[in-house]
């Protein structure tokens, strides 16, 4: 553990948490798949695992790490400008390419088919992008999930350039359309990356919006997508 790490968390403690004694803390960068961070009361002691990325974060990033982490744990509220510090620094351009190349080393994404019982996706890719791409977007990697997930009606995974599409959604009583829509949504993502705006990240940017208005069927796939 960096003594300089285990400073920062015991100021953010005494921050928090003035009048109560710190516990032994034991802070470490750890090879999460992602940026992760976690920690957990064990027996009166503080287990405190941070992702490898951040190793080399200025300290005023990790000064807001700690304070986060801390203020959920003992459930005191996060302060809005630490919060959004910690974003910013995590959206930049180096830090985000960073995790998306470890993603892709250490994260395995389970691409099962893109043929369903009831519905091709990469047929109905070709399609849209046809139809609204002029046939310029390369196509990435495109599944089926490996079940039926409701939670979670699709996305688009730039670490592995992949979209999974919920398995709910071939079966014949789902009209055609409703799988468009789901699968043009994805492609926006793909168009439109995230950005950072200020504090907020925009997943969906004007320009986004904007363009999924042009899917013709709009209003019918999102009347499905409420009833299923």
């Amino acid at each position: 553990m960096s003594p300089k790490l285990a400073q920062i968390f015991h100021e953010a403690y005494r921050e928090l948490r003035p009048r109560a004694p710190a516990p032994p803390m034991h802070v470490r960068f750890y090879p999460f798949v992602s940026i992760n961070n976690t920690i957990r009361l064990r027996q009166r002691e503080l287990y405190i695992r941070l992702s490898d990325l951040l190793e080399g974060a200025p300290e005023t990033v990790l000064h807001s790490i700690a304070h986060i982490l801390l203020a959920k744990l003992y459930r005191q509220p996060v302060e809005r400008a630490l919060s959004a510090r910690y974003r910013r620094y995590v959206a930049s351009h180096d830090v985000a390419a960073k995790a998306r190349l470890v993603r892709q080393m250490r994260g395995r994404k389970h691409i099962r088919s893109a043929r369903g019982h009831h519905y091709h996706l990469e047929e109905i890719f070709d399609d849209l992008n046809r139809r609204f791409f002029h046939g310029l977007m390369g196509r990435p990697q495109i599944t089926w999930s490996q079940n039926h997930a409701r939670r979670s009606l699709g996305h688009y995974d730039p670490a592995h350039n992949a979209i999974v599409i919920s398995r709910v959604f071939d079966h014949p009583r789902v009209p055609r359309y409703a799988v468009e829509y789901i699968l043009f949504h994805e492609m926006l993502h793909l168009k439109h990356p995230v950005k950072l705006r200020g504090r907020r990240r925009c997943v969906h940017s004007r320009e986004f919006l904007a363009e999924e208005k042009l899917f013709p069927e709009l209003a019918q796939a999102k009347k499905f997508l409420r009833i299923i």
